[in-house]
């Protein structure tokens, strides 16, 4: 450092010696070279002569004259390209005011200092206000606003009217315009560096996103949870986001590792053996070959078609080699909420998430990864809508035959609907089930255990994630609604039938069935008379 500026001191010294001795050598240079002629003179005056003093004096202040000159050029390109780099400066500071980064929020300079304080604060609060960081008490289960989810290229929304369905197209500019703004705002935050880590960070872009969900609380703002796949298989990268009705803030950038979070899939079972058999199949393709981190217990009320189920479960054991499952079996009534209560608490193991399931369930292995993404032990509960399909022998009935279940699943107004009257299909982590206090043990039979333990989280302060997943059904299943039930549940177990069946459209076309084969009779002998 001390001999740089050494240097630079010294450097006005040493160009005015080259310029002395560029001089001299010049000088010397045309008293040797310049070529005589009969009538010509020397271009110097001759040694002897008695004005060589001045001819020389004369020579070397041109030569400096010049000097100065070029300095002085040089001086004034460099204030010319100093002046230059000051106004793109101020430019690209403009245009930094002009447009600045919409995740770090940035005031008008211009405004008095008290304005942008409380701005920002408003800003701040509503974030505080909004249910990001905690859970809200709620009253009923009706206060609970719910998530919608969305891909890349689909929606998937619960509130679907006359027009809208169920899975479709963002069609609406402004809807389409808000996610594609939403996912590149995370790409360029992913994308960001940290600062911290030498390595070549990773570039994201918008294949990466494997999911997002959304909500608007109307006097807040809407919340964005966006999940992109991370840097090695069951890892990924979640970004939550944050529209306080301004621009959107950054709340969250953190790594999800999935990689060895186990799910216990709990089911409550009496009888329905070739029901059971058609769940396992699911559950060894998904939970057993692609997803591979699953648990499976099954509580089992009485002994008529015991022996059956366990042989099932048993094969398959066998020829999946897989052997996390538990097998409980309890003398009594069937209680589904007593199943799954008991089934909770069996397990010895570490913290776990539960998964409380149905044997008319089809679920996949992106659904499993959305359950673990969605729960957090002290935080999250998972309550997932799932698709419920209607009757096959309905929907298919004018088709040759009925395709396979497999392609059955699809996500139209004409299969199925979003059961979102429906809590009993929920994922959470152990310790929040048993911090929360269970099951209502009390209530017998079919339904009503769901909703009650659905009421206990909205009371509490766990924030409850409530979404349309496309990857859960519910199978459709002859329902029949026992006597023995309570007028509450029986009514309950009443609705859930009629809206099993079909879409309004295929049960208008059923009901009217008869008017429309008359008409289409009258339609036949009028073109017969013509």
């Amino acid at each position: 450092m001390m001999f740089r500026r050494g240097f630079i001191l010294f450097l006005p010294r040493l160009i005015g010696l080259l310029v002395v001795a560029c001089c001299s050598v010049s000088i010397f240079y045309m008293l040797a070279c310049t070529p005589k002629g009969d009538n010509q003179q020397l271009a110097l005056p001759r040694v002897h002569s008695p004005t060589v003093k001045e001819g020389y004096e004369v020579i070397l202040q041109e030569r400096e004259e010049q000097h100065r000159n070029y300095i002085t050029s040089l001086k004034k390109q460099i204030a010319q390209l100093k002046a230059e780099l000051q106004g793109r400066t101020e430019q690209l500071k403009n245009m930094q005011n002009q447009y600045p980064d919409p995740l770090d929020i940035q005031l008008d300079h211009s405004k008095p200092e008290k304005a942008q304080a409380n701005l920002l604060a408003f800003l701040r609060s509503q974030v505080d206000k909004a249910e990001v960081h905690s859970g809200v008490k709620l009253s009923t289960e009706y206060a609970a606003v719910p998530f919608e989810s969305f891909t890349l290229q689909k929606v998937y929304q619960l509130e679907t009217g006359l027009t809208r369905h169920p899975e479709e197209k963002p069609v609406r500019k402004d809807k389409r315009d808000e996610l594609i703004e939403v996912i590149e705002l995370a790409v360029g935050s992913l994308n960001k560096p940290d600062g911290v880590s030498k390595a070549k960070p990773r570039l994201y872009t918008a294949s990466d996103f494997v999911e997002g969900i959304y909500r608007t609380e109307k006097n807040k703002g809407t919340l964005y949870e966006l999940t992109f796949k991370g840097d090695a298989k069951h890892q990924f990268k979640k970004i939550v986001l944050f529209r306080p009705f301004g621009p959107v803030m950054k709340v969250k950038n953190e790594n999800v590792n999935m990689a060895d979070t186990l799910i216990n899939v709990i089911v409550p079972l009496a009888k329905r053996a070739s029901k059971f058999r058609q769940f396992m199949q699911n559950f060894r393709e998904m939970g057993i070959q692609q997803d591979g981190r699953i648990h499976l217990t099954v509580v089992y009320f009485g002994k008529e078609q015991m022996n059956e189920v366990k042989s099932i479960l048993e094969n398959t054991s066998k020829s999946a080699n897989f052997k996390n499952f538990t097998f409980i079996q309890l003398n009594e009534e069937f209680s589904r909420g007593k199943g799954l209560d008991v089934g909770a608490r069996f397990w010895k193991g570490n913290n776990v998430v539960l998964f409380f399931c149905d044997v008319d369930i089809y679920f996949t292995a992106e659904f499993l990864n959305s359950c673990r993404l969605n729960t957090q032990p002290g935080k999250k509960v998972f309550y997932p809508v799932l698709f419920s399909q209607y009757n096959p022998s309905i929907i298919y009935g004018h088709h040759d035959s009925i395709p396979s279940l497999e392609q059955q699943l699809i996500i139209k107004k004409e299969t199925g609907f979003w059961r979102d009257f429906g809590f009993g299909m929920t994922c959470q982590y152990r310790s929040d089930f048993i911090n929360i206090g269970g099951f209502d043990l009390d209530i017998k039979g079919w339904g009503g255990e769901d909703v009650h333990l659905y009421r206990k989280y909205l009371h509490s302060n766990l924030m409850v994630i409530r979404t349309p997943v496309r990857g859960l059904f519910h199978l459709w299943h002859e329902k029949q609604c026992l006597d023995e039930l309570t007028p509450e549940q029986y009514k309950m177990c009443m609705q859930s039938k009629a809206m099993n069946e079909a879409s309004h459209g295929q049960l208008g076309m059923l009901v009217f069935k008869q008017e429309i084969e008359t008409h289409l009779q009258k339609q036949k002998l009028s073109s017969k008379k013509m």
